[in-house]
C-alpha cells in the first residue's frame, strides 16, 4: 500500500472507533496531526482555552454518551500537564478517556528538546494504560488497544504519545488493521446471586445504595427495590442512577451528612445492598455511615469489594448483567413487599416536604433561596436535560435539592474533587447532545477557573446556561473553617463583575431575583436563548447562611473522631475566637 505518514493513521484509527470529538490546542507536536483531523468528515477537533478545559468536555462526553468515548489531542509535557486535572477526575470517577500526545523526535541525537519530559512518570498515576509508538505499524493496533482498555473493566483514561518525526514522516504499512469491540461482561456467577437474594429476602429493612456503576441499571433496581420495599440512596456521582422522583428514592448518603429523608429511612437498616459504589469520603459523610453485617456489595472492580466495609456477599460484575440476575431470583422467591414499601414511600415523602419546608421558611432576604432556585429550575427544564455541577457549597445543594430524573443527566466531580469542572463539562455534554438543554451549575470560585470556557461554546456554536452562584467566597470551605476556627483564611474571593466576563466571551448575561415567579420566569427565558444558540451566563446572588445537612454532619463526625484533647481545644478557640470577635 501506499506510504502513510504517522498523522494520517491516527487519524484513520481515531475514525474507526466512536470518537466524535478531540479537544486541546495545537502546538508544534501535533501540528500534522491537526492538519490530517481538520480534513477528517468523521472526527472534529475542537480548540479549548485550556488543557485542562478540553480533558473536562472529553470527560463528560463519555458520562452523556456511553456509546461515544471523549478524546484529547495535546502536546506533550505543558500540554499533558495541564490536562492532568480532567485525566485525574474520570481516573477516579471510572470514565474512558482517549488521550493521544505529540512527543519529542526520536530521529535525532539531541538532548534537552522543547517539552522533554518522561510523560509515562508524568501521567501514570491518572491513567490506566501507557503507550509510546516507535514505528508506523504500531499505531493503529496500538489506538485500538488503548481503547479497549479505556473502556473494558473499570473504565479510565489511556495515553497514547507519538513522536512528532512519527507523525510528520512517511513510511510503508503492511496493512491497516479493522477494529473488533471489546467483548461483552461476563456473566455472574449464579451461586453468589441466589446468596445475595436470600440475604436480602431475609430482611426485614434491607437498603438499596447505588453509586456511577450502576448508572445503566436503572431499570432493574427500581424493579428490586419495589419488591424488597427498600428505600433507595446514592453517591454523588450516582445521583443519576436512581430516578430521583420515584417514591422509594430517600436522597444522597445514609449518613447524619444525609438529608433527614435518607437518614431516618436507614436509620435500623438490617442489610444493604450496595451497587456501583467504593464506599468513598462523600457519599458516606466521611466514613460516618453504619453499614450492617448483611452488606451485598456488588461493583466492577474486585478491588473495591468490602475494603471499608466487610462484605457478607461480594459479587464482582458488571451491574448491566448483575441486577437483572438478582431481579430474577427475588422474582423466583415471589419476594413482593407491597405493605413495607408504601409505608417506607409514605415515610420518605414526609421527610422530603418537612425538609422543603425549613427552606422554604428560610429568609434569604434580597438573595436567592437556594430551594426556590432549584425548585425553578426543575420547573423549566425537561427530564432529558443535562445539569453539570462543580465542586463547592452548590454540589451538596443540588445533591439535597434538585431532583434528578433520568440516567447520566448530571455529572460532577467526585473523588478527584477538582474545581473548574461544570462549565467546559456542560461544553462537552452539549457538544454530545445537541439536542438537548444543557446547564451548568458552579460556584463563583469555580468559574473564574473556567469560565473562559465559555468562548469555546460560542465558538462552536453550542448553546449552553451556565449558572453562577454568587457570594465572593469559597462558601463550602469558609463554612468548614467558621465551625472550628470561627474565621476565613484565603476565602474570600471579592467582587466579581460576572457581567464583564459575560460580555467578554461573547454571552448573554442575566441576573436572577429572589422571587419564585420571576426565577421561572428569568430561567426559561435563559433557556430558550441558550436553545438558540446563545451562550448564557445566569448570575445567582445566592444566599448560604444555611448551611447543608452535609457540611454540617461532615464536620460533627470529622471531630469526634478526633483525640479528645484535640477536639476540646478545637471547639475552645472556636468559642474564644467568638468572644472576642
Amino acid at each position: 500500500m501506499p506510504k502513510k505518514s504517522g498523522a494520517w493513521l491516527i487519524r484513520y484509527a481515531l475514525e474507526q472507533l466512536p470518537v466524535p470529538f478531540t479537544f486541546g490546542i495545537p502546538g508544534v507536536h501535533v501540528t500534522e496531526l491537526y492538519d490530517e483531523l481538520g480534513r477528517s468528515e468523521r472526527v472534529r477537533p475542537v480548540l479549548v482555552t485550556h488543557e485542562g478545559g478540553g480533558a473536562f468536555m472529553a470527560d463528560a462526553v463519555s458520562r452523556v454518551a456511553p456509546e461515544r468515548i471523549g478524546a484529547l489531542a495535546i502536546v506533550p509535557a505543558a500540554g499533558a500537564a495541564l490536562a492532568m486535572g480532567g485525566m485525574g477526575e474520570a481516573y477516579l470517577a471510572g470514565v474512558p478517556m482517549l488521550v493521544i500526545s505529540g512527543g519529542i523526535r526520536t530521529d535525532i541525537p539531541f538532548r534537552f528538546q522543547l517539552h522533554e519530559i518522561d510523560q509515562e512518570k508524568l501521567v501514570g498515576a491518572v491513567t490506566k494504560g501507557f503507550w509510546r509508538v516507535t514505528r508506523h505499524e504500531e499505531i493503529v493496533p496500538t489506538i485500538f488497544e488503548a481503547y479497549r482498555t479505556a473502556v473494558s473493566g473499570v473504565p479510565g483514561p489511556v495515553f497514547v504519545e507519538v513522536p512528532v518525526n512519527v507523525q510528520l514522516f512517511r513510511e510503508e504499512v503492511p496493512e491497516l488493521p479493522v477494529f473488533t469491540p471489546p467483548s461483552p461482561p461476563e456473566a455472574p456467577d449464579d451461586t453468589l446471586v441466589e446468596e445475595a437474594a436470600r440475604v436480602l429476602a431475609e430482611a426485614e429493612r434491607p437498603g438499596i445504595f447505588v453509586g456511577w456503576g450502576a448508572v445503566d441499571a436503572t431499570e432493574a433496581l427500581i424493579e428490586i427495590a419495589e419488591r424488597l420495599g427498600a428505600p433507595v440512596t446514592t453517591t454523588l456521582q450516582g445521583l443519576s442512577a436512581f430516578p430521583g422522583n420515584h417514591p422509594l428514592h430517600a436522597g444522597m448518603g445514609f449518613s447524619r451528612a444525609a438529608v433527614p429523608a435518607a437518614e431516618r429511612a436507614f436509620a435500623n437498616c438490617d442489610a444493604l445492598l450496595a451497587v456501583g459504589t467504593r464506599f468513598a469520603e462523600i457519599p458516606t459523610g466521611s466514613f460516618g455511615v453504619r453499614v450492617p453485617e448483611a452488606l451485598v456489595h456488588i461493583d466492577l472492580d474486585p478491588g473495591v469489594l468490602g475494603v471499608n466495609y466487610p462484605a457478607r456477599v461480594a459479587i464482582a460484575g458488571d451491574s448491566r448483567v448483575v441486577l437483572p440476575r438478582l431481579l430474577e431470583a427475588l422474582r423466583a422467591m415471589g419476594i413482593d413487599r407491597r405493605e413495607r414499601r408504601e409505608a417506607v414511600a409514605r415515610q420518605i415523602q414526609a421527610d422530603k416536604q418537612a425538609y422543603r419546608t425549613e427552606w422554604y421558611r428560610h429568609d434569604s432576604g434580597a438573595r436567592v433561596n437556594p430551594a426556590r432556585f432549584f425548585d425553578a429550575l426543575r420547573a423549566v427544564l425537561p427530564d432529558e436535560a443535562i445539569v453539570t455541577v462543580d465542586d463547592g457549597n452548590h454540589t451538596y445543594l443540588t445533591a439535597e435539592l434538585f431532583e434528578v430524573r433520568r440516567p447520566r443527566t448530571l455529572i460532577v466531580p467526585t473523588d478527584f474533587n477538582c474545581m473548574g469542572y461544570a462549565v467546559p463539562a456542560a461544553v462537552g455534554a452539549k457538544l454530545a447532545h445537541p439536542e438537548r438543554p444543557v446547564v451548568a451549575v458552579v460556584g463563583d470560585g469555580a468559574f473564574l477557573m473556567t469560565g473562559l470556557e465559555l468562548l469555546t461554546a460560542r465558538r462552536m456554536g453550542v448553546g449552553v446556561v451556565c449558572c453562577v452562584f454568587h457570594d465572593g467566597e469559597l462558601s463550602q470551605i469558609s463554612q468548614g473553617q467558621e465551625i472550628p476556627y470561627n474565621r476565613k483564611t484565603c476565602t474570600v474571593i471579592g467582587e466579581v463583575q460576572l457581567d464583564g466576563i459575560a460580555h467578554a466571551v461573547g454571552a448573554r448575561y442575566v441576573r436572577l431575583q429572589g422571587e419564585p415567579a420571576v426565577l421561572e420566569r428569568m430561567l426559561r427565558e435563559a433557556l430558550a436563548w441558550a436553545q438558540g444558540g446563545d451562550v448564557v451566563v445566569v448570575d445567582v446572588p445566592i444566599d448560604y447562611s444555611r448551611r447543608t445537612r452535609f457540611t454540617r454532619g461532615v464536620v460533627k463526625t470529622v471531630l469526634e473522631r478526633f483525640p479528645t484533647g484535640d477536639r476540646l481545644r478545637f471547639v475552645g478557640r472556636a468559642l474564644w475566637r467568638r468572644l472576642r470577635g
